[in-house]
């Protein structure tokens, strides 16, 4: 006989990980929220729908809530438009919650789901979402908004010094969301580019931790052992971490005698707005790529501290090299990747400023495990890449609007020279392995609904 595990135990969500269908792109604004419309109508007695704000350019944004279950949970996607993961994990969601009452009535739950948060930088990006795996050919294409337009970092903040309330109309929209459903649980949805798996929690949950692991482990998916994208973050167990804060990030920077203010240049997070509620919050970061070392906790030859230092000389360089072409152009257009591309630049040369400061204060001894050198390594590579790509949109815009002067041409030319030579060192990685779709899904979905169980197994501990 069969063994059916139960709707909704850790068993059964593994299962359903590994059984999402086979995917190979993402869906822009307008088939993501189609899709979601097609639901409703289809489940009208489930599914309810509100617009609960616009974009900055006159876009409608919607709100499906699903179910009518005590608990509340919200779940967004868009946050990053670079991040599109979470647009075929909430499609996928929605319809499972819809489709099957016994999975629904095991989290007795609404769930508010805002497919996309910001259509207008998603728009952006849709013309490499019909070929993720090309990693240089999603860098061409790449937009990523300046940190004080991007609604996952736009909530109001003031620590010490340093202020923000440029709330974004998008970043309001979500902000009377969570004041209104007041989520028990809040899910971000994120993804990184290249490397493991790493998740990101508001809180310690119990058995969180040891969930998080089983689902990418399920689907075969490595684990990110190397550099974590701060060293602010506190480590909960192997690959999750609590939420990047900004008051942490001030005082960390303010500790390396550097001063934080022109460093913090956005806001607060949405998990660190949703506290006052109680709301345990997630975010599941997934790699478009994968690589061998991305996991390798073996030791290198190297000492940390000369990792550190190298990665720290190439910010600087590839920072400088970026100014060099943008100052050289005559730019004329206020476009969303010039105004990207002035936050973005400097901040790479401060950042390895930021790098060197911290190696100083390493211990020479260690020895840099093989994840850690690559981890390293890639970010320079990934920031080359991105923001190389995004020089050459706002350079392209200029010829495109037919304002480009001779200098704005030459500089163009240089940026498409560097930028090919960029494309070039990265694809000398002959071991990357572009991820399954279905299996990055699997794992925001699985990630989503095994914390929600352990907040589940706990209620029944108080």
């Amino acid at each position: 006989m069969t063994h059916s595990p139960a709707p909704g135990s850790l068993e059964d969500i593994l299962e359903r990980s590994g059984g999402i269908p086979s995917l190979t792109d993402f869906p822009g604004v307008d088939d993501l929220l189609a899709s979601f419309t097609h639901l409703a109508d289809l489940h009208p007695e489930l599914i309810t729908t509100r617009r609960i704000g616009t974009s900055r350019l006159g876009e409608p944004i919607p709100l499906f809530s699903l179910g009518d279950g005590p608990r509340s949970y919200l779940l967004f996607a868009g946050v990053h438009p670079n991040e599109p993961i979470g647009f075929r994990t909430l499609q996928h969601l929605a319809t499972v919650l819809a489709t099957d009452d016994a999975l629904r009535e095991a989290f007795d739950a609404t769930w508010h789901i805002i497919p996309c948060i910001d259509p207008d930088g998603t728009r952006l990006n849709e013309q490499w979402y019909s070929a993720p795996s090309e990693r240089t050919h999603y860098a061409r294409h790449f937009y990523r908004p300046a940190p004080d337009e991007q609604v996952e970092w736009t909530f109001p903040f003031a620590h010490k010094q340093a202020w923000f309330d440029r709330v974004l109309p998008e970043t309001q929209a979500l902000m009377r969301v969570i004041d209104d459903v007041r989520p028990d649980f809040m899910v971000s949805l994120h993804n990184a580019e290249l490397g493991g798996v790493y998740f990101y929690l508001g809180t310690e949950v119990d058995g969180a931790v040891d969930a998080l692991h089983a689902v990418p482990r399920s689907l075969g998916l490595p684990l990110d052992t190397g550099e974590p994208e701060t060293p602010t973050v506190r480590a909960f167990g192997t690959a999750v971490y609590s939420m990047i804060s900004m008051s942490e990030e001030y005082d960390f920077l303010a500790e390396l005698g550097i001063d934080p203010v022109p460093l913090i240049s956005s806001g607060d997070s949405s998990s660190s707005y949703a506290a006052k509620y109680g709301t345990v919050s997630l975010v599941a970061e997934l790699p478009y790529w994968s690589h061998p070392d991305a996991d390798d906790d073996t030791p290198s030859e190297e000492p940390y501290v000369t990792v550190l230092h190298r990665k720290a000389d190439a910010l600087v360089e590839t920072g400088d090299a970026l100014q060099r072409i943008i100052d050289a152009a005559d730019l004329t257009l206020d476009t969303p990747f010039r105004r990207a591309t002035s936050a973005f630049v400097p901040y790479l040369s401060a950042n390895g400023e930021t790098e060197h400061r911290r190696a100083d204060g390493e211990s020479i001894a260690r020895l840099a495990s093989r994840a850690e050198v690559f981890s390293n390594e890639d970010v320079v590579r990934c920031f080359r890449l991105r923001y190389g790509g995004m020089t050459l949109r706002m350079l392209d815009a200029e010829v495109a609007a037919g304002s480009a002067t001779p200098g704005t041409r030459r500089a163009r030319a240089e940026m498409q020279a560097l930028f090919a030579q960029w494309c070039a060192e990265s694809e000398t990685q002959t071991e990357l392995t572009a991820l399954p779709i279905s299996s990055l899904v699997g794992v925001q979905f699985g990630a989503t609904l095994a914390v929600a169980r352990c907040l589940i197994d706990a209620e029944s501990t108080t």
